[in-house]
């Protein structure tokens, strides 16, 4: 019961202190982090696939979702099962995608500055599935 009661407590802080870094995330600052992924990623109204997938809507959305992109069967795989980018998994990836989600396609290193990925969440967090803006 007292590790039921432990494992509580430290999501419920770890979900606090998402909640305030998402609070304090800056998309402006998000949007010069978005450049690095300009190759080859597209967000925004008219955004298409590239060698990566177009962005629009991603936190929220069923990965390996973005119909026209041949994903790796990774997100395949967490496709079929129904996974959805949530802004603390997209952190997660970002860090460092193939240690995170091996066997994907994206082979950009990671953000290791939390700082980044939580300022380019605010950033891609503007943009619905249409790539109209909130």
């Amino acid at each position: 019961m007292n590790r039921f009661l432990t494992t509580a407590a430290l999501l419920v802080l770890g979900t606090g202190a998402a909640l305030a870094q998402s609070a304090d995330a800056d998309p402006v600052k998000g949007a010069n982090v978005f450049k690095k992924c300009m190759a080859c990623h597209a967000i925004g109204e008219g955004a298409k696939n590239k060698v990566g997938p177009e962005l629009n809507g991603i936190i929220g959305r069923k990965m390996g979702a973005v119909e026209g992109f041949n994903y790796s069967d990774t997100l395949k795989e967490h496709n079929a099962k129904g996974d959805v980018w949530t802004a603390e998994v997209l952190s997660a990836y970002l860090e460092n995608p193939k240690a995170y989600m091996p066997g994907v396609k994206m082979v950009f290193a990671g953000l290791p500055k939390e700082s980044d990925r939580a300022n380019l969440e605010a950033y891609l967090g503007q943009f619905n599935l249409d790539g109209t803006k909130k």
